[in-house]
């Protein structure tokens, strides 16, 4: 991420959130790749689930559009969730490099859209095919990019025909994240 952006845990989140309600967002730009799941009602349970819990995240592709996919055990006790994926939103000077679009690695985020604070963060390196993917549709939509409307009526045509776990089954990339929590080693005894 960038170096001038201050993200603490604990702290108002520092990106603008143009979408107050509950959901993810899947963002690629000059700073790599960024998921935002932002949530109104969290618990201690919710919030270390995110840190350090197991989640699944895929890629699903149709009719040029990337939706970014995503489990999260702890958060969802059923089902996926899904993130559309577009570069239209991004001012310029924040638009995807060839060394942005080289980092393997997606900052997570979990946010409280009341209190409009971070509640915790992850960085997940990614698979190649995962990334390969991402790239593709960044370089595809940098030399012809959607316009707001046909972005806007894509994905409502997939959404309408498509639920997020009927996505997940076509998905063109997955990778499973384990739960991440070090577990403490007895001290070593000398004998």
């Amino acid at each position: 991420m960038s170096d001038y952006t201050n993200f603490q845990v604990g702290e108002a989140f520092p990106l603008p959130i143009k979408n107050q309600q509950d959901g993810g967002m899947f963002q690629v730009d000059a700073n790599g790749c960024m998921f935002i799941l932002q949530l109104s009602h969290t618990d201690i349970i919710a919030i270390e689930a995110f840190r350090t819990g197991k989640m699944e995240l895929g890629l699903y592709e149709q009719d040029g559009l990337l939706f970014f996919l995503y489990q999260i055990d702890g958060i969802f006790k059923e089902g996926w969730g899904d993130a559309p994926f577009s570069l239209s939103g991004i001012k310029d000077e924040l638009m995807p490099t060839e060394k942005s679009l080289r980092d393997p690695v997606i900052h997570l985020y979990l946010v409280d859209t009341t209190l409009k604070i971070l509640l915790a963060q992850r960085d997940i390196r990614l698979n190649d095919k995962f990334m390969s993917i991402i790239r593709k549709h960044v370089q595809k939509q940098q030399q012809k990019p959607f316009s707001q409307e046909t972005y806007r009526k894509k994905v409502q045509q997939v959404w309408a025909a498509k639920t997020s776990a009927a996505m997940r089954e076509k998905a063109s990339a997955v990778q499973e994240v384990n739960l991440d929590i070090s577990i403490p080693q007895p001290p070593k005894t000398l004998n």
